[in-house]
């Protein structure tokens, strides 16, 4: 279930720009208060965004659906634009009101969060083109899709972590990456053997089609597994804002 559903509901409607821009000097202590709550329901409308898109990505690959993919290639621009707009809400509340402690940590660390969720999405724009120019179906043994669940059950609770200050969570995220990573290795090992041992190589144009739609399939299978390492990213600073506790950054 996404986050915005349960959590947070704001409106972004301001020119070209995704987050509204209000001046912060001299602001009352409420006022504070209230822009950093306001960053964190930012944070988590990007990751929406972000999770919404790598759910096209998957599905564009599923489906060899081009049309998709070029949506998801094109929708990149919204999510660079927002995090522009989400680094100087950052900044500004660093240089305006000088926070410490928690409050820093906090900043910093959704500063750091949206970082590896623009990554994320650089990611899932790989996807829309992979969609575009293979066949995925070319070894129908290896189950991207079961990858792609799994990023996305990784990155749901590591920005459940952040928005509810869930220690835990940043735990149960960093051990999840152990099975993600035996998954990719599982699926790495799959293509290569089935292209030692595959029969469908043909006249020397197949076999070079046949070769970019592998190395595809192997470039899909890195960046879910890229994907995955965001997330622990993301569990880990927010296990850093809410504790102090830099055990997963290192």
């Amino acid at each position: 279930m996404r986050l915005y559903n349960t959590i947070f509901l704001r409106i972004y409607s301001v020119g070209n720009s995704f987050l509204p821009a209000r001046p912060i000097a001299d602001m009352p202590r409420n006022e504070y208060q209230s822009q950093l709550t306001e960053l964190r329901a930012d944070v988590v409308y990007m990751s929406d965004i972000v999770t919404e898109r790598l759910e096209m990505g998957l599905t564009a690959l599923a489906n060899n659906d081009a049309a998709l993919g070029t949506e998801v290639i094109e929708g990149d621009a919204e999510i660079n634009q927002l995090y522009l707009d989400l680094e100087k809400q950052c900044t500004d509340l660093i240089a305006l009101q000088q926070p410490v402690a928690g409050d820093l940590r906090f900043i910093a660390a959704s500063f750091k969060i949206i970082t590896d969720l623009e990554r994320i999405a650089d990611l899932a724009t790989n996807l829309g083109e992979y969609a575009k120019a293979a066949d995925n179906n070319v070894f129908p043994t290896v189950d991207i899709q079961q990858l792609g669940e799994v990023t996305l059950e990784m990155l749901a609770a590591a920005m459940e972590a952040y928005a509810e200050d869930d220690r835990d969570l940043c735990y149960a995220v960093d051990d999840r990456d152990n099975e993600l990573d035996e998954l990719a290795e599982i699926a790495s090992d799959t293509v290569v053997r089935e292209l030692i041992e595959s029969e469908q190589l043909g006249p020397d144009e197949e076999v070079e089609t046949f070769m970019e739609d592998v190395s595809r399939l192997l470039l899909t299978i890195r960046d879910l597994e890229r994907v995955g390492d965001h997330t622990v990213n993301i569990a880990a600073r927010a296990l850093y804002m809410i504790d102090n506790n830099d055990e997963l950054i290192y």
